[in-house]
């Protein structure tokens, strides 16, 4: 990095410097310099020695302030932006760009903004928050850093929406690369490794939401679901999408509604769904834990639960909840990958290797996948709390991963390898 001339002076302080600073004094000033120094050529003075530690201790203490001014600039947000509204209208020329995404709650457009490949989310206030409440939230959730979650970098408000701005991430959705809409037959994690490679990636970006972000302890992500996970190309590594929406957007009660919350929690056994005084707010079938449908409350169990119904959606393959036509009856059949999964778990080996994805080709460990499966059944447990952690999840998957990564090195199967998420 270059330096200025003053900063080169503190910073690299020496005999050069200090010669080239008397040389350009006065001819006279030099030669009495010059003289005086000739004539205490022997053991230098008390008052040149001192001279010699002050100096010395200075450069030291600029060195220092350098140290806490980087230590400072680290722990400053960083690139936490609130955008002016006209600066989102204009790089997505007013909302008439062609639609990136677009579901019931929100909308997006893939766009740039300042030399920046962004994805610009509309969403909807659930509350109102203040604009500097907002404002430390942004800067909070714009600081934190994982690997496995899209960075935030900003956001604009308007009326009751807000913008959010996320880095662009190339690959595609967990959905369609499990399921494939155009070629049911293909997927592109036809490998074992890769499976359980976004497992752990999945598990240690949600344990970093709950416990390593900073916000707060009652911080949750809310929107856990195959479709908003991110598989990269080409290394097939997962990313989460949307963190710091549920904060963001005020899907999150506030410290004073989380007696009220409890309260609704522990009694909803006995409310039905128009019983709850709390805001509710919108969900997805199959990841919505009992406690979420009955109370519309949102807690760190009920994202446990949500991942617990994506483990067994990377396992199996399968939607987390669909609908088919009853050849006898005539009528629909609810078939959840929850209830499958238990019926494979409790069957055993046979039944649980007919679950498992067909498309990985009976190519993996069997007690590993067994293992993987039990984990994801105990996230979704009724009760939440008999779902484990977060860190504990985080823990059990890794184990699963090197299990998994000594099984491949035995049967010398590929573990680095690309492929491509275009159709086919």
């Amino acid at each position: 990095m270059c330096k200025t001339k003053k900063s080169t002076d503190v910073i690299e302080p020496n005999n050069s410097t200090t010669t080239s600073r008397i040389s350009r004094s006065s001819p006279r000033k030099s030669s009495e310099a010059y003289r005086s120094s000739q004539k205490s050529s022997g053991d230098p003075s008390p008052t040149t020695s001192a001279n010699y530690t002050s100096y010395k201790d200075s450069w030291q203490s600029s060195t220092s302030s350098r140290n806490s001014l980087f230590t400072l600039r680290e722990s400053l947000p960083e690139n936490a932006h609130i955008y002016d509204f006209s600066l989102i209208c204009s790089a997505t020329n007013n909302f008439l760009a062609y639609k990136f995404s677009a579901s019931s709650s929100s909308s997006s457009w893939r766009c740039q903004i300042r030399g920046n490949d962004v994805v610009v989310f509309q969403r909807k206030f659930r509350r109102s928050i203040d604009t500097e409440k907002l404002r430390q939230r942004l800067s909070l959730i714009c600081k934190s850093h994982h690997s496995s979650l899209i960075k935030l970098r900003g956001a604009s408000v308007s009326g009751n929406y807000i913008y959010l701005v996320y880095d662009y991430v190339h690959g595609a959705n967990l959905a369609n690369c499990l399921r494939n809409p155009k070629n049911p037959n293909f997927t592109v994690l036809s490998n074992w490794m890769s499976r359980v490679l976004i497992a752990t990636d999945l598990a240690h970006g949600l344990d970093y939401i709950h416990h390593s972000t900073g916000l707060s302890s009652s911080f949750v992500h809310n929107h856990i679901k195959s479709s908003s996970i991110i598989v990269t190309e080409p290394s097939l590594n997962a990313k989460i999408c949307h963190f710091g929406t549920s904060e963001l957007c005020g899907e999150i009660a506030e410290e004073e509604e989380e007696e009220e919350q409890q309260e609704v929690i522990s009694k909803s056994s006995r409310l039905k769904r128009s019983d709850s005084r709390v805001l509710k707010f919108e969900g997805t079938r199959g990841y919505m834990s009992p406690e979420f449908q009955s109370t519309g409350v949102s807690t760190q169990k009920s994202d446990v639960f949500a991942f617990g119904v994506v483990i067994l959606e990377i396992l199996s393959g399968q939607e987390a909840l669909k609908y088919k036509i009853d050849d006898e009856s005539g009528g629909y059949e609810r078939i959840s990958v929850i209830e499958t999964a238990r019926k494979a778990v409790e069957g055993g080996g046979g039944v649980l290797r007919r679950w498992v994805d067909k498309r990985l080709k009976d190519s993996y460990p069997m007690e590993v996948a067994e293992k993987m499966a039990r984990v994801g059944l105990d996230c979704v447990e009724e009760d939440p709390k008999m779902r484990p952690d977060m860190g504990q999840v985080a823990g059990r998957i890794s184990k699963l991963y090197l299990e998994s990564n000594n099984w491949a090195g035995k049967m010398s199967s590929p573990t680095d390898f690309s492929v491509s998420l275009g159709p086919r």
